[in-house]
């Protein structure tokens, strides 16, 4: 069989894995903290007609002479640019300016975003839009520990009459008693050695993998980590323009990786029908 079919087939399956990231992209275009991916191509293997030779004393140098055999999905890149800000004016609503994710208890396992649209549950707790707990360090009579492991984050809804956030992620309650200042919590942040290494889990939320390294936890605006901003949420990094160019690049090389195809089949029936 001819060569081009097989190349031509693969780039159809290069382009088809293409467009289903492409599209992905376009439907979060409003998904809070979402980072857009791209798809990173990979030539596949070369077939050699004709190996290299050095010079000899009566004879020329060589090059290689190579027939590439098609392309493949090396794998796809993320990427963690910061995204617009949206006002929204609620308190519950946060973004991080800068590097660092939340860092959230998905159901026993610790899993991290930069989604900070946040809601509470009836014991107080500060949770994520889909139900996980956001982790940082609770204040003792007012004093955070940050020595101390994170945990769960808890507003006394009975004790505090409100609350407010601080840029280094301080949660200051107004005691209902007689309206003074107490330091609630503080909301950790996380970072990666390699943040490109995270694998996505569903829910705009990440986990760690033996390739972004360990999560490095810390206050916000402490050893890197940017600052948070109460009232706005982090909105999609998506960009819709060269989204939109990239479909027409990917219907484009399924189209002419499809011509490849029906014109090795139009020289295979030449060839069937070769009379003597």
């Amino acid at each position: 069989m001819l060569r081009s079919l097989f190349a031509g087939i693969s780039g159809l399956r290069a382009h088809q894995t293409m467009m289903d990231i492409t599209g992905n992209n376009i439907a979060n275009v409003n998904t809070s903290g979402f980072k857009s991916s791209a798809l990173v191509f990979e030539d596949a293997l070369s077939q050699s007609i004709r190996t290299a030779a050095a010079a000899g004393a009566n004879t020329a140098a060589q090059n290689p002479a190579q027939v590439g055999l098609g392309v493949k999905a090396a794998g796809t890149s993320v990427n963690f640019t910061q995204g617009n800000s949206q006002l929204t004016n609620r308190t519950e609503d946060m973004l991080i300016q800068g590097e660092g994710f939340f860092v959230i208890d998905n159901a026993g396992t610790q899993a991290y975003t930069r989604a900070g649209s946040m809601a509470s549950d009836s014991a107080g707790r500060i949770t994520s839009a889909d139900g996980g707990l956001v982790q940082g360090w609770m204040a003792n009579n007012g004093v955070i520990d940050q020595t101390q492991p994170t945990t769960a984050l808890t507003i006394d809804s009975a004790k505090y009459a409100s609350y407010s956030l601080s840029p280094d992620g301080t949660l200051v309650g107004v005691l209902a008693s007689d309206g003074t200042q107490q330091n609630i919590g503080r909301i950790a942040v996380a970072k990666f050695s390699n943040v490109t290494g995270l694998e996505k889990i569903g829910g705009t939320l990440y986990r760690a993998t033996a390739n972004s390294g360990n999560a490095q936890i810390n206050a916000p605006g402490s050893n890197g980590m940017g600052v948070l901003v109460s009232g706005a949420l982090e909105m999609s990094n998506v960009d819709l323009a060269q989204e939109l160019t990239n479909l027409i690049i990917a219907q484009r090389g399924f189209q002419a990786n499809s011509k490849v195809i029906s014109t090795s089949d139009e020289l295979l029936q030449d060839l069937m029908n070769l009379k003597r």
